[in-house]
């Protein structure tokens, strides 16, 4: 890893992002700021649930924000989704290159949450070279299970915020990632094929505590449910 300059979390809150920075924390990289993609609608590059309950993640961790809002965006031309891979990248490239002049050092490196998505990170270690840094991906090709049990042993509190799967219903919405639910999952996985970290878009995920934050995010939220898949609407946020 390089060791001159400042590293950037990319961060949706979700548990494969924010496990990311808390290995690189937890490794004693020099991350200064966290950087969140707020995608319009469906992305191919994104987590989308509730990116904006990341500025409250930031508030906690102590690390300062940096957002690329959806006005940002000039994907929905694309003609295919590696079209569209593309041109979601763009913006987010752009951000990290006026954030790079302000750093101390420089831009070092990116942290990634990537486990399986080849789309995802060739796209991502591309960028990388582009700028001359590297990328931190602690989860990559990792066993789920046993990343599932690591994020519990640290301490992660995952709530489930977006349901997509045969074997998942309402009453997952919502939901706290623990033991027993992961358990469950794994029965699923070889009933239905569902992801136990839901890498297939089966399940969204926030992070509301763990042990790089130092307050809970504490949640009041309304369940959707459209028949086969539902998601949860925030209706409050706030720390703890």
């Amino acid at each position: 890893m390089t060791a001159d300059g400042s590293w950037v979390s990319l961060f949706s809150g979700g548990k494969d992002s924010s496990w990311a920075l808390y290995r690189a924390l937890e490794e004693d990289l020099p991350v200064s700021h966290m950087l969140t993609v707020h995608p319009e609608g469906e992305s191919y590059m994104y987590h989308v649930p509730a990116t904006e309950l990341t500025s409250l993640a930031a508030e906690s961790i102590g690390l300062e924000h940096v957002n690329v809002t959806p006005e940002d965006f000039d994907a929905m031309a694309a003609t295919d989704s590696a079209a569209q891979g593309d041109a979601e990248l763009e913006p987010l490239e752009a951000a990290l290159v006026d954030l790079a002049d302000d750093l101390d050092g420089g831009l070092a490196g990116v942290t990634a949450g990537a486990i399986e998505s080849e789309f995802q990170t060739s796209r991502i270690q591309a960028m990388a070279d582009r700028l001359g840094c590297d990328v931190f991906a602690p989860l990559w090709q990792r066993d789920p299970s046993e990343l599932a049990a690591e994020m519990l042993d640290a301490g992660f509190e995952i709530t489930i915020l977006q349901v997509a799967a045969h074997g998942l219903d309402e009453s997952w919405l919502g939901r706290t990632l623990d033991a027993d639910a992961f358990a469950e999952l794994a029965a699923l996985n070889e009933e239905y094929g569902v992801h136990v970290l839901g890498e297939g878009g089966e399940f969204e995920t926030f992070v509301t505590d763990g042990p790089h934050m130092a307050r809970p995010i504490e949640l009041e939220y309304e369940t959707v449910w459209e028949g086969t898949r539902g998601h949860i609407e925030i209706t409050d946020a706030s720390l703890g």
